[in-house]
């Protein structure tokens, strides 16, 4: 009856979880902890745990290897255990099994393990044999590395060989344990303490509970993965973009089969936890990292970058990056535009080619097209940047503000120099530079006085056979 309510999705009171996420994971060549690497924008532990905590809410993480650091970054709501030497599998589960109940069933998985779904671990626990042990199968096309599975010539599981102690014969099996497990835990309370290191690498493996389990004729089954891959550990970088790649596959099935059309899935990036909204188009190699939420109706890239962003519906972005910023119904950003950390833009705000906007909140209908830097500014509804437009933030200690208020125009290759206010409906002439605030519909006129020089241009541009083309005889050079 227990087994009956885990398949259709209740919790088992009865049901304990142990994963193994003390290595320190030298294969990946990194100072990060194995388990902690990212995968679709979170670390790989995370989808371990996902899948087991709809299961049961007695889960144990075992600790090791930078234990504080992945203490914090996984949080609280978890029991950690710490294992101060790594000396096996079967010696990480030695340091749980104080903190575990005296009966029940217990499933012992790997941290590294990130491909592994729920409905994996439920079949798992439903075909365990009561009083017995279960583990967890697959066939691979190449085994090397992987304990092998021996069978009995009727196909029951006998014993698991790992790679270093394997006879010529035990290689070529290409079933392969995947490393995860369900245990009785009054026959685990048992056996555990009958495990030795008598082996090449030293460590109490918790494979050798199999041949234990099988000796004294207690049921041992084998659960066999339908795919391979989802089983195997990540032990490497090349294993890490694996997994990688089918997370996302199931990333993108998921927001396609919510009504998002992905141009082309496998040059499309998508975290998880970013949502997007019915009808919204993504072209090809666009990155979304989380958290980002999407609206309805919106047409990102083709190589589009969002980062921490919020857009509502009928959103246009194309060839542009936006950080941890807020996009308003209807607005359209780029090509080749840049929306820094920290900007609220209003909808049907235009913000077009090679403009930068930093930090700044710009209201309903304001356009900025073309070739202008936006930094620390507040602009109102409706206001025109032209060309070439520079808001200066910075005088080289301090950060400044800029207000322009509605209806202002502000013409081509114009600077303003915060902090300023340039007033509603007022016009800033083309090639100005602005430090004093312009009144509410004021005109505002800064350039130096044009004066023209008869004869020099020649000298300046040069012409053939003339000085002038020679550099060196440049008057100002």
């Amino acid at each position: 009856m227990a087994y009956e309510r885990l398949v259709q999705g209740a919790k088992m009171k009865e049901l304990s979880v142990v994963v193994l996420a003390a290595g320190e994971g030298k294969r990946m060549r990194s100072g990060c902890p194995k388990v902690l690497h990212p995968i679709c924008g979170r670390p790989m532990l995370s989808y371990i745990l996902d899948s087991v905590s709809t299961l049961t809410d007695r889960v144990t993480i075992v600790v090791g290897h930078e234990a504080t650091r992945v203490k914090e970054t996984m949080g609280p709501g978890w029991e950690y255990v710490f294992q101060a030497d790594q000396l096996g599998t079967g010696h990480a589960v030695m340091q749980a099994l104080p903190g575990l109940p005296a009966s029940g069933q217990l499933l012992v998985l790997c941290g590294d393990t990130p491909l592994l779904e729920t409905r994996h671990l439920r079949e798992m626990l439903r075909q365990h044999p009561p009083g017995g042990a279960t583990v967890m199968t697959a066939r691979v096309p190449d085994p090397y590395g992987y304990g092998r599975i021996i069978r009995s010539s009727r196909g029951q599981v006998e014993a698991i060989v790992e790679e270093g102690e394997a006879t010529v014969e035990q290689r070529a099996i290409t079933e392969v344990n995947t490393g995860a497990y369900c245990f009785d835990l009054k026959l685990l309370a048992r056996y555990l303490p009958m495990l030795e290191e008598k082996n090449i690498q030293r460590e109490y493996y918790l494979t050798d509970l199999i041949s234990l389990f099988n000796n004294d004729g207690h049921p041992v089954q084998a659960y066999r993965l339908a795919d391979y891959r989802v089983g195997l550990g990540v032990n490497d970088r090349q294993q890490l973009a694996e997994a990688a790649v089918m997370w996302r596959e199931r990333i993108n099935r998921g927001l396609m089969i919510k009504g998002v059309t992905l141009i082309d899935p496998e040059t499309t990036y998508i975290d998880y936890g970013v949502e997007i909204g019915p009808e919204t188009e993504i072209w090809p190699q666009t990155i979304i990292e989380a958290p980002c939420t999407i609206g309805d109706r919106c047409r990102l890239g083709p190589s589009t970058h969002l980062k921490g962003a919020v857009l509502e519906e009928g959103v246009t972005i194309r060839n542009s990056v936006v950080e941890d910023s807020r996009i308003g119904a209807q607005a359209m950003v780029g090509p080749f535009a840049y929306i820094r950390p920290g900007c609220q833009l209003g909808s049907r705000v235009k913000v077009g080619t090679f403009v930068e906007v930093k930090g700044s909140n710009i209201e309903e209908g304001t356009k900025i097209p073309h070739l202008s830097y936006v930094g620390d500014a507040d602009i109102g509804e409706g206001v025109n940047i032209g060309a070439g437009v520079i808001v200066v933030n910075y005088d080289g200690r301090r950060k400044h503000r800029c207000r322009i208020e509605p209806g202002a125009f502000v013409g081509c290759n114009s600077n303003l120099i915060s902090p300023l206010t340039i007033g509603e409906g007022a016009f800033v002439a083309a090639g100005s530079t602005i430090n004093r605030d312009v009144p509410a519909g004021s005109l505002a006129l800064a350039r130096t006085e044009q004066k023209s020089f008869p004869g020099r241009a020649s000298k300046l541009i040069g012409r053939k056979g003339s000085p002038g083309k020679d550099k060196s005889h440049h008057p100002d050079v």
